[in-house]
């Protein structure tokens, strides 16, 4: 009985091999175990035979550069992608980018399915980087191909800048490395209040604290959101946070916890330089001494208008002497109207809603001009004032939980901005 027990045991064996093999190995290791699976191996039928593991072939992996003056059809066809699979490929990417949108330069990571030079049809997957945030790729499918997007995903990492004013706020910016767009973005936060041709004085300063946003490589994509910003003009500082609430709305808001945008922005274009106020002015076309019931701001044409608030397009287009014309009603008691543009944003019409910080239109010299200018008006119950001294009508302000919250927040935001600028001087000094 023990005998037939061992030869059904060594029989298994001989046909599992392997680990399971090894792991009896121990208990039945015997010379006539060992003529027995010479017996049994002997034995095995003739169409049995022994497999080797059989090398995967790695796929075959390409770059190509689209060229100047070709297309996305000739750069596949050049690589050997038959005709008709490239022209199926495109297609499919169609569906989520437009090929002509491609620019010389562009590279494409090609993926086939075997290691075969002289095939036609293994192309199995097409992707590219339109743009640092953004992977396109076409796969090959049962069907065809299928396109999809994918976006990189970045990681979030904090700077921090200061300066004083001794010529220009974009000179201070320039001289401390504020890159641009985060300066552009500390001009419209703070354009709620302040007049940047009139307000900033030498000697006035800023702080500054923003997200930069790096892909995997640690190299910088773009330029986030402002987190913290603060501005002292003439001795007064006016800190603003950003704060999410527990609705998980942003916005910003000062020390005592007031959202700090208002209804409508003073000054609704970026670096443009206030040429004429608003009251009564020697016309520069006429004449003679004429009402001026708005502010003008001289900038190059082109430069983007933006929406001073919410609100609808109660008329657009052009209306005498102002030459071209938007006009936006806010709400029952405000409109605020843009004039002398040279074109408007497209699909604007009469009734289309628009948002503050919306581009409307670009600067231009329509009308009864000397030069390129905005001419912008706000409008209290369908009468001109002043934009510079009207007062606005603020926003929302924390109370309670919410305030606490704010306030919690605020705290760790400054002590953030202390450690960063610590480490930059540090860095500084060192350097």
């Amino acid at each position: 009985m023990a005998g037939r027990d061992l030869v059904s045991i060594v029989t298994v064996l001989a046909i599992l091999g392997g680990t399971a093999g090894y792991l009896l190995s121990d208990h039945y290791s015997t010379a006539d175990d060992t003529a027995l699976s010479a017996s049994a191996a002997e034995s095995l039928p003739e169409n049995v035979t022994e497999t080797a593991s059989i090398p995967v072939q790695p796929a075959r992996r390409e770059t190509v550069v689209l060229e100047q003056g070709s297309n996305l059809m000739a750069a596949l066809t050049s690589t050997g992608v038959e005709r008709n699979t490239a022209y199926s490929a495109i297609e499919a990417l169609r569906d989520v980018y437009n090929p002509r949108k491609l620019r010389a330069g562009q590279k494409f990571e090609l993926v086939y399915s075997a290691d075969a030079q002289d095939s036609d049809d293994l192309l199995d997957v097409l992707s590219f980087q339109p743009d640092p945030e953004t992977i396109v790729s076409v796969s090959r499918t049962d069907d065809g191909f299928d396109a999809a997007t994918d976006k990189v995903e970045l990681t979030p990492a904090e700077n921090a800048a200061s300066g004083t004013i001794q010529q220009s706020l974009f000179l201070a910016a320039e001289n401390n490395g504020v890159p641009v767009p985060v300066l552009m973005e500390m001009i419209e936060l703070y354009s709620y209040e302040v007049d940047f041709q009139r307000d900033i004085q030498p000697g006035d300063s800023f702080e500054v604290m923003y997200e930069q946003l790096n892909n995997d490589a640690g190299e910088r994509v773009r330029y986030g959101d402002i987190l913290y910003a603060s501005m002292t003009l003439s001795g007064n500082e006016v800190r603003l946070y950003s704060y999410t609430d527990s609705n998980g709305d942003t916005d910003f808001y000062n020390q005592k916890g007031e959202s700090y945008r208002r209804a409508l922005m003073r000054t609704p274009i970026n670096g443009a330089r206030l040429s004429s106020g608003y009251g009564a002015r020697r016309h520069p076309v006429l004449g003679y001494t004429k009402m001026h019931k708005g502010v003008d701001f001289a900038a190059p044409p082109g430069t983007p208008i933006f929406a001073a608030g919410n609100g609808t397009i109660a008329r657009i287009g052009p209306f005498s002497s102002y030459g071209n014309y938007i006009r936006i009603r806010h709400n029952d008691s405000y409109s605020t109207a843009y004039a002398h543009m040279r074109g408007f944003a497209k699909g604007l019409h009469q009734g289309s809603r628009v948002k503050q910080g919306d581009v409307i239109g670009y600067v231009g010299a329509t009308g009864r001009v000397t030069g390129p200018h905005l001419h912008y008006e706000i409008l209290k119950d369908n009468v001109q004032v002043n934009p510079i001294k009207v007062r606005m009508p603020s926003g929302k302000k924390l109370k309670d939980k919410e305030l606490e919250r704010f306030i919690a927040s605020a705290n760790m935001r400054r002590k953030q901005y202390a450690e960063l600028s610590l480490k930059n001087r540090k860095i500084a000094s060192a350097d």
